[in-house]
């Protein structure tokens, strides 16, 4: 076997954990983590953390490429996923997906504490047995998707202070909110993709917009409510505070251009905006966290 095969198959398996959305769960992990910390970071436990957290994302995604390559290959956004496209086998996917997703939960329980490992598995089990299969009965499924999405940052939380208290939730609400403009926008622009492929997505249930611009609209307002909550509950200061809200006002204000347009174009600029929101809010949070 070829240097070049042998490379070839491992990009395959990495794109089979869905890098850019590991990332994601990654950097909300770490969020909840520093935010929790107390006094000094515990470095090797931030990186036990991270570590299991990434292992359980990555395998969760494997999984759900597995149970959806049928569907995938009608897509073509999808089409060329290690699985539709035939260069790796089912069982192949699922030894992996399933060894790097328990092997997660068994080193956060072990590496963290219980709860968290706890999370993980919940994270897992309601993406892959709940949304999973919601997605082709349900556009309500996006909700029950928003749910394993906002976990990550609560596991971080609790992998340092062991509890889940009310500053773990608003981190878990504001990551859910996040989620469904974020979703909305990449459904509005895949609309015709999501039909062929048989998933009821709300711009496909519902396709002159009307709806998908209201829900873009109560979910960054409730966003911009729930992203002020930190300084609140005495998290942040004052930075973090008016940063927040300047922020929920742009991605409001992208949101209502989408609900108005009701065009690619809009949708469009409303994921890139919803793709800088996230990454800017964690930043303003980690230089505006107080000493608590």
């Amino acid at each position: 076997m070829s240097k070049r095969t042998v490379a070839s198959i491992g990009r395959d398996y990495w794109q089979l954990t869905k890098p850019g959305v590991t990332l994601m769960v990654v950097i909300s992990t770490l969020s909840g983590f520093y935010l929790g910390t107390r006094g000094s970071i515990q470095w090797m436990l931030l990186l036990h953390t991270l570590l299991g957290s990434w292992l359980v994302a990555g395998g969760t995604n494997a999984l759900n490429q597995l149970i959806e390559k049928d569907l995938d290959a009608l897509m073509k956004r999808t089409r060329n996923r290690p699985l539709p496209s035939g260069r790796l086998t089912s069982l192949e996917v699922a030894c992996f997906a399933m060894i790097i997703a328990l092997a997660g939960i068994a080193y956060l329980v072990v590496a963290t504490n219980l709860l968290t490992g706890l999370l993980a598995a919940l994270t897992m089990v309601s993406y892959v047995l709940v949304y999973t299969p919601m997605k082709r009965k349900t556009h309500l499924s996006t909700l029950v998707g928003a749910i394993p999405g906002a976990l990550p940052a609560m596991g971080g939380w609790t992998a340092v202070r062991g509890e889940v208290t009310i500053e773990a939730w608003t981190l878990f609400a504001i990551l859910f909110f996040w989620q469904l403009p974020h979703f909305l926008a990449i459904a509005w622009l895949y609309r015709e993709d999501y039909a062929r492929g048989g998933f009821p997505v709300l711009p496909v249930v519902q396709p002159d917009g009307t709806n998908t611009g209201m829900h873009i609209i109560g979910n960054t307002l409730a966003l911009l409510s729930v992203s002020l909550l930190p300084t609140m509950l005495g998290l942040t200061g004052p930075v973090y505070f008016f940063g927040a809200f300047f922020l929920g006002l742009v991605f409001l204000a992208y949101g209502i251009q989408v609900a108005v347009n009701k065009t690619n174009r809009y949708a469009r600029r409303l994921l890139l905006a919803s793709i800088a929101y996230l990454p800017i809010l964690y930043a303003l949070m980690f230089i505006d966290k107080t000493s608590i």
